[in-house]
């Protein structure tokens, strides 16, 4: 996997904590910095964590379904990418801050892991590849730190409207991760 398609993997599967990010923010007049910072790192390290548990469950089967797992690399990176864009699409805005503003350690790591049921199919998917999980992982802990911390802290300008578009460019650009991952197979 290039450095480019782990860069493009690590900020889609961002786009689900960075949305949620921007709403919690929003809620709040002006989040502070520490809270943006406790986001991001909670966000960080649940999305760095689930791939891994992904990956492993993939490692398991993997040796059963060797003969057709670009396809289903592709299937489960267009499931995730179309849900992601579907509900970017169904974002009823006005909906979204309503327990925004419940900072609670528990209400953030249930949002974090929430937030990345994708990362853990997505791990699944990667099984079934040759890449250095541990790489991918990073890349999108580090990716969806930087994006929680910012969206957090840009949710003031950019507020709940942007939230919803970024989601569905990011599902959009996991269904073209999906199919690039299947014409590298079918043409190689």
């Amino acid at each position: 996997m290039s450095p480019f398609t782990i860069a493009a993997l690590a900020v889609g599967m961002s786009i689900d904590a960075f949305v949620a990010s921007v709403s919690r923010g929003a809620g709040l007049k002006r989040p502070p910095l520490r809270e943006a910072l406790r986001t991001g790192i909670v966000f960080g390290a649940v999305e760095t964590i689930t791939p891994l548990i992904g990956w492993l469950a993939g490692v398991m089967a993997s040796q059963y379904v060797q003969s057709v797992d670009h396809w289903i690399a592709f299937i489960l990176l267009a499931i995730v990418g179309g849900r992601m864009a579907m509900e970017g699409f169904s974002r009823d805005e006005e909906a979204q801050g309503g327990a925004s503003d419940n900072r609670s350690l528990v209400m953030l790591m249930a949002t974090a892991v929430g937030t990345s049921i994708d990362a853990m199919a997505v791990g699944v998917s990667l099984a079934f590849l040759q890449v250095n999980i541990i790489v991918v992982a990073i890349a999108i802990g580090l990716a969806t730190f930087a994006m929680s911390t910012g969206g957090m802290l840009l949710s003031r300008l950019i507020g709940r409207r942007f939230g919803k578009w970024a989601e569905v460019i990011g599902g959009v650009g996991l269904i073209g991760l999906g199919a690039s991952i299947l014409f590298e197979h079918l043409t190689a």
